[in-house]
């Protein structure tokens, strides 16, 4: 088994022989709630598998250090570089997108680690600005996307602090911009901050996307215009953290 607590969400995800995904579970509730039990005790559910048949739990993520159910603990970039490479055996950069913190990783023709360049100091970029700026134009995250393909004219969102960019959002509706606009701006600008991270890795394909933000194809689209690449996104894509850790368990009792 392997666990994924984030800073909003618990993803956890059961592997049977290294190879077949035998159920999947995400809860709306991190580190510091009853998220990661609450995620368990439904995927052994919907797996119909009892708790003494799992071998080994592997825990990865913002809250790892605090799930005391977990045999062993994993690094975030572990554990998607290793999902990723499971989804996608080609990749070679990996674009991670979390609530609270981006990342970039380069792998090698095995799927091993090479390097890797983090954001975790700043919300610009993350899923937190999203949730921020979704929040401010009182709109659901999960309708960004959809928002922002309908844009005529991006809007240009060119602060790098979250309390400016607020301000700037509201500006540009005081102005008299589209929420379309706004929004295809919003996500042109966390794009262009984790491109940034990417090519200071630098960007080799294939691109694959994981982590929540994956699924905003507002972003993922605009990350593909500016990095000039094709960019692949599993439906998988916010359980690669979970499903990494589950293939580091495997490993682990293999050996």
């Amino acid at each position: 088994m392997g666990i994924d607590i984030g800073s909003t969400t618990s993803k956890c995800v059961l592997l049977k022989n290294g190879k077949e995904i035998v159920g999947s579970a995400l809860v709306q509730a991190g580190v510091g709630t009853d998220g990661p039990d609450e995620a368990c005790r439904i995927l052994l559910e919907k797996s119909d598998i009892s708790e003494y048949q799992v071998d080994y739990r592997i825990a990865t993520g913002y809250g790892r250090a605090r799930w005391k159910k977990a045999d062993e603990a994993i690094s975030e970039l572990s554990a998607h570089a290793l999902g990723s490479y499971f989804l996608f055996p080609e990749a070679r950069t990996v674009i991670d997108i979390g609530g609270q913190d981006a990342k970039v990783i380069a792998l090698n023709e095995k799927g091993q680690l090479q390097n890797f360049v983090m954001n975790d100091k700043c919300a610009a970029g993350t899923g937190r600005f999203l949730d921020v700026m979704a929040g401010i134009l009182k709109i659901q995250v999960s309708e960004l996307e959809n928002l922002a393909a309908q844009s005529l004219n991006p809007v240009s969102i060119s602060n790098t602090c979250t309390v400016f960019a607020e301000s700037e959002v509201i500006s540009q509706l005081a102005a008299g911009s589209s929420v379309n606009d706004v929004v295809a701006g919003i996500c042109v600008s966390v794009a262009g901050r984790v491109a940034a991270l990417a090519r200071r890795v630098g960007v080799k394909e294939q691109v694959c996307m994981s982590g929540g933000v994956a699924i905003n194809g507002g972003v993922r689209k605009a990350m593909e215009q500016i990095l000039g690449v094709k960019i692949f996104c599993s439906p998988f894509a916010q359980m690669t953290g979970a499903l990494g850790a589950a293939l580091y368990a495997y490993h682990k009792i293999k050996l």
